[in-house]
């Protein structure tokens, strides 16, 4: 009997209420990721790519159908999953060192044994020597390398991640795409990723799932079966681009009419 799916979204629905009456953000979602794949979730604004991850994460229950996390249906979020933020989420009165420490304290582990956990975390995203400096006194990558290296410290199978570089540079969003996937390659860990980045999804993914304009369905999921580290010049990698780009089209055409109130 195979093992359970890492995720696993069946039939999902999520609808809200509004001022201005019913808004289904999600719309019969199925989507299994397997235990160990990195799957990036495109489209454009407003199809519920992060009403999705909230879902798995168990910040937004579902109107109808069900999300399950390694075979057990997500109901809170728990441990096992772990999100990163666009906006890096750090306790600006805390430390570099005390930020990764924080899910650390709450398992319980021992002062040492934190300790030798914080300084493997700081060494393996190149923050080794900035444990004292605060949040404040950080680049936007580095911040986000803190927030990064916080959600790994807890170990999750599954890391969940909400646009994480979109607000970074092209050459800092390059690097921390570099060092994720370098972090990622043999964890066994799972990778649900949110973006807006056509070009970002492909050189990530091994999945690029595009969702449709609301309400949010999976329109088609792209395999990227090039190997790792991709060229972005490369023709391979531009022939799917250019896949992934005209299924991203199409939804942000239906969006525009939809903005203009065209059937």
């Amino acid at each position: 009997m195979s093992r359970p799916a890492a995720i696993d979204a069946s039939g999902v629905r999520v609808r809200y209420a509004s001022g201005a009456g019913e808004v289904v953000a999600l719309d019969g979602i199925d989507l299994e990721v397997a235990r160990g794949e990195f799957v990036c979730l495109l489209g454009p604004s407003g199809c519920g790519k992060s009403t999705l991850l909230y879902a798995v994460a168990g910040f937004v229950r579902p109107t109808a159908g069900s999300v399950r996390a390694a075979g057990r249906e997500v109901g809170a979020p728990g441990p096992d999953r772990a999100m990163v933020f666009q906006e890096y989420a750090l306790f600006p009165w805390m430390t570099v060192a005390e930020n990764v420490a924080f899910g650390l304290r709450l398992k319980g582990l021992s002062r040492d044994e934190v300790g030798r956990a914080v300084s493997a975390w700081l060494e393996k995203l190149h923050l080794r020597g900035f444990g004292d400096r605060y949040p404040k006194d950080l680049s936007g990558g580095m911040r986000q390398r803190v927030a990064i290296a916080r959600v790994l410290a807890i170990d999750p199978d599954i890391l969940l991640m909400d646009e994480p570089f979109g607000a970074l540079d092209a050459l800092t969003r390059r690097n921390l795409q570099d060092e994720l996937l370098r972090i990622w390659s043999g964890s066994g860990k799972t990778v649900l990723f949110v973006t807006h980045g056509i070009e970002e999804s492909i050189y990530l993914a091994d999945r690029v799932v595009v969702m449709t304009y609301r309400p949010g369905t999976v329109k088609e999921a792209v395999p990227v079966t090039l190997p790792r580290p991709r060229d972005p010049s490369s023709p391979e990698f531009n022939a799917v681009k250019k896949r992934v780009s005209e299924l991203v089209m199409e939804e942000q055409a239906r969006q525009e009419r939809d903005e203009l109130g065209e059937s």
